[in-house]
């Protein structure tokens, strides 16, 4: 058996010295959530000793539901860490931009001490931020520089790009990475269309903690992994799973292999029947989200006559026309309840919370 270790998200240069005790084999980590406006947030304990071949326990991001614990193996993660420097080019420098108890942020981590680099650490105990993201690139040294980000995030930096007198300042520390992860879910198509063509380097990133974070970048499965589509839902084996999962993880993702690559279509868990009909909550945000004037949005399943109905939280610039709504999204994907906000609701991770939304429209 081995010990296990707590460190607090809210102190990460702890918990990179906790990653380096994971990475020598001498504990198992588990980073609690960090603290909120300075109070502790409670969290059940972990065991004091797990199997030897543990690395760390993470959490699910729980947005959709209650979140779930996971054992990752110090070999799954090492596999991973390994997989993922071989397609980007070379392990590097990194940039910690994400709360540190997620599988992405502690990654990061994770990956700095196999890479034998120091990252760069973004103050995550507070929202993220243009200015906190441009500080902390002025930091990089690192030959090969990454980062993590979640589609909020680089919506955001994004959205600031065109209002800089020159274009540059947020535009040029983007373009310094030798590759920028995105995931948690699935990114705005313009965004990444838009950044790309400046010279960016997104890289797409699928996966979760039972696969010991993004497996597989642009659409390719990383060294090791393999993907099988099962009854339209992804299934992935390899190095990569977590303990207990058995030789093949069924994912809640609906995809399609295009040409060799993974194409996620959205959530099986995020279509909805209204009207006999079957709607794509994801395809709704999708299409919302490419209209002109929408800052961000979150759509959710509300209970209705029809068996279930879409719910829209929604951030828009000032004057924006919501019967653009009403002739775009027709039959069962039309809206019944519109919840306009300054900012739609997200967990700490970056990730929609989907309850907090529904909240909203109840209200």
């Amino acid at each position: 058996m081995k010990p296990t270790l707590t460190t607090s998200a809210s102190d990460p240069f702890a918990v990179l010295k906790m990653m380096t005790r994971v990475v020598d084999g001498q504990v198992a980590g588990f980073v609690s959530p960090p603290e909120i406006t300075g109070i502790g947030v409670d969290f059940d304990p972990v065991p004091t000793q797990v199997s030897e071949d543990v690395g760390l326990i993470v959490e699910s991001s729980g947005s959709t539901g209650r979140p779930k614990r996971i054992e990752i193996s110090l070999a799954a993660l090492i596999a991973s860490a390994n997989a993922s420097a071989k397609f980007l080019g070379g392990h590097g420098q990194w940039l910690l931009a994400l709360p540190a108890n997620y599988i992405a942020g502690a990654n990061v981590l994770f990956r700095s001490v196999v890479a034998d680099t120091q990252p760069v650490i973004q103050n995550t105990r507070v929202p993220f931020s243009a200015e906190g993201f441009l500080n902390s690139v002025s930091l990089m040294r690192g030959g090969k520089r990454y980062t993590s980000l979640v589609p909020a995030q680089l919506d955001r930096l994004a959205a600031l790009i065109d209002l800089e007198s020159q274009n540059s300042g947020i535009i040029a520390a983007l373009q310094s990475f030798d590759a920028i992860l995105i995931g948690g879910q699935l990114p705005n198509p313009a965004t990444l269309e838009s950044l790309k063509s400046r010279g960016v380097k997104l890289v797409e990133s699928y996966g979760m903690a039972e696969t010991s974070g993004g497996c597989v970048y642009d659409g390719q499965a990383l060294e090791g992994v393999n993907l099988e589509i099962i009854d339209g839902q992804v299934a992935v084996s390899g190095p990569v799973l977590a303990n207990g999962i058995g030789e093949k993880f069924l994912s809640s993702d609906l995809g399609e292999i295009v040409s060799g690559r993974l194409k996620i279509i959205g959530r099986a868990d995020r279509v909805i029947v209204s009207g006999g009909k079957k709607v794509s909550l994801d395809d709704v945000e999708a299409r919302v989200a490419a209209e002109e004037g929408v800052w961000d949005v979150i759509a959710v399943a509300l209970d209705s006559k029809w068996g279930q109905s879409v719910g829209l939280v929604l951030a828009v610039s000032k004057g924006f026309d919501e019967s653009k709504l009403q002739g775009m999204l027709l039959g069962p994907a039309k809206p019944i309840a519109v919840q306009k906000v300054s900012q739609v609701p997200r967990l700490i991770s970056g990730k929609p919370d989907y309850q907090a939304a529904r909240a909203l429209l109840a209200d």
